[in-house]
């Protein structure tokens, strides 16, 4: 009988498994109603910016009450004085009972040969870039109104859809004096978030967005139609709610600075958290959530 010869058994080797590949979820996070009225905020508001500065280039004081014109004190103003020796222009800007000076920001910049001259902010961030007062009221006016018609949009769509409550106001956990300070302490560090806290806005975000949507817009709005005199002759409680036409401008004007210091902020924290993703997530609506640090 034949004999067959088996092949000593060999040891089965334990498969390993290889490294699961962490990628982040795709979700959609921002609707079209947000993108769309966010990008015709952007420009309305950086347009509104460059036209409302060549404006104030044209009279750069700002006064508290009903009437405001040279020689009457100002609490803000910007402007230059020239040596009579030396012809030398020197840019200055007065807050309250103190002065800065700003020769090359604010007050004195180089005209269009590159000389110094006084202007209370440079040609180059005004719209339009050169002199056309009855230009820049026509650019603000228009712009102003896309502005308030796309901000009212937005409005309804955040009541009605839930919007507003759901992504933008605080849960109770949110408010606790803990949990706040944790997210400024994440803030200072430019810790940004990440897994289940990077599919909604944290706290901050939350406050500001109310601040801005809530109070600034509708202030800046509101002063902007109390400087109307047609606005303001059939609706004169404007004058009371702001208290007189120059104040309603100072406040307009402080507004406006309040806005551009949210919209540094706002770009700065997108660059930190990823530009790309922010962009990405704000033109299609779909965010990578990166996942937890050490999972």
């Amino acid at each position: 009988m034949a004999v067959t010869e088996q092949s000593p058994a060999v040891p089965a080797i334990p498969a390993v498994a290889a490294p699961a590949v962490r990628r982040g979820e795709v979700m959609y996070r921002h609707g079209a109603v947000v993108r769309v009225t966010h990008w015709i905020n952007a420009l309305c508001l950086a347009l509104l910016l460059m036209s409302g500065l060549r404006i104030f280039n044209y009279h750069p004081a700002l006064y508290w009450g009903n009437y405001g014109y040279r020689g009457v004190p100002s609490f803000i103003s910007i402007g230059a004085i020239e040596d009579s020796e030396s012809d030398e222009i020197t840019g200055i800007t007065r807050i309250g009972g103190w002065s800065f000076v700003t020769t090359g920001l604010l007050g004195v910049s180089a005209d269009a040969d590159g000389d110094p001259a006084a202007m209370a902010f440079p040609n180059w961030i005004t719209l339009p870039g050169g002199p056309g007062l009855a230009l820049a009221r026509d650019w603000h006016f228009a712009l102003a109104w896309l502005f308030a018609v796309n901000g009212v949009l937005y409005l309804l769509f955040g009541l009605m859809s839930g919007h507003f409550r759901r992504d933008l106001a605080p849960a109770a956990g949110e408010l606790r004096p803990r949990h706040i300070l944790a997210q400024v302490w994440d803030h200072i560090r430019l810790r940004t978030p990440r897994g289940e806290a990077a599919r909604r806005y944290n706290v901050l975000q939350k406050f500001a967005y109310i601040a801005v949507i809530f109070v600034l817009l509708p202030v800046m709005v509101l002063t902007g139609l109390t400087m109307s005199p047609a606005v303001t002759a059939a609706a004169p409680v404007l004058f009371d709610v702001f208290g007189g036409r120059q104040s309603a401008r100072t406040i307009h004007f402080l507004a406006a600075n309040l806005l551009v210091l949210f919209v540094l902020v706002h770009v700065v924290q997108v660059l930190i958290a990823g530009a790309f993703n922010g962009m990405r997530s704000m033109i299609t609506g779909r965010y990578v959530v990166r996942p937890e640090r050490g999972a």
